[in-house]
């Protein structure tokens, strides 16, 4: 496999537009990438030919403890190319613990893959991809009755403290969304925020979050729609994940317009032990 130039990236984020959703992830990748390349954590993408590549693999630097929070992604036209890349081929560190992002269908695949290298494999969440598609729902907020603010790096902690899976290592990965990638919040009449979105490097929304005695007042609701908005004015593509046993996030995101892709699911799968 090779590694793609500057100019070979941006024509690859066109590319991808023709293989919705199943390519939205690595698009989100790649969008952030060719706008955030010298300032963000640093990526290695990869392809096993260009032009016309099969197989597309985004590597990211692990140099630090919490550099596992940091997904390796994959995205194939054919699966049957993935699992050869992976079966013999050493593109990927196998010794070291690697959290996948690919699709569920290559669940059974990858288990192979797992097994005849001798290393364990497990599958650490599996979500739906919600896309905003139409924006007639998403709420016409009063700005003038919410104090709109953005996360910076201050936040690190309220953000990380909050977070079902925050921990001391994870606090690399909000660090680089804080500071890189676009966020929205809500103030309290402190400057305080009571309720926050982030963007992930794939442009996905996550970590919502309200603070309880802010809860039940439509706030998640008025601060998905402004972030949503903004993300839309600086042409991102506005998506985002639940998880499956997320009923709430999954009612919250669908009442604004946002669609579920019902034969796609996203998976997150380990290899080795963290």
């Amino acid at each position: 496999m090779r590694e793609l130039t500057t100019e070979e990236l941006k024509t690859l984020e066109v590319e991808l537009k023709n293989y919705f959703p199943q390519s939205l992830q690595v698009f989100g990748c790649i969008f952030q990438l060719n706008r955030t390349r010298e300032r963000a954590d640093p990526v290695t993408v990869l392809v096993d030919l260009w032009p016309g590549f099969r197989v597309l693999v985004i590597k990211p630097e692990l140099r630090k403890k919490g550099d596992v929070f940091k997904d390796l992604t994959v995205f194939s036209k054919d699966e049957v190319y993935l699992r050869d890349l992976l079966a013999q081929t050493d593109v990927i560190e196998w010794n070291n613990y690697i959290c996948m992002a690919a699709e569920l269908h290559h669940e059974k695949m990858l288990e192979v893959v797992a097994l005849n290298r001798g290393i364990a494999m497990k599958k650490e969440a599996v979500c739906h991809m919600l896309v905003l598609r139409e924006t007639t729902k998403l709420l016409s907020c009063d700005l003038t009755s919410l104090k709109v603010s953005s996360l910076n790096e201050s936040h690190l902690d309220l953000v990380n403290g909050s977070w079902k899976f925050g921990c001391a290592e994870s606090r690399i990965m909000i660090k680089n969304m804080l500071t890189n990638f676009p966020s929205c919040c809500i103030l309290d009449l402190y400057d305080k925020p009571v309720a926050w979105i982030l963007t992930y490097s794939s442009c996905a929304l996550g970590m919502l979050y309200t603070v309880p005695e802010y809860r039940g007042k439509g706030i998640a609701k008025a601060l998905v729609s402004i972030m949503s908005k903004r993300l839309l004015s600086l042409g991102y593509p506005v998506y985002c994940y639940t998880e499956e046993e997320n009923k709430i996030s999954h009612r919250l995101f669908t009442s604004l317009g946002f669609t579920e892709e019902p034969n796609f699911r996203a998976a997150w799968f380990g290899f080795n032990d963290l």
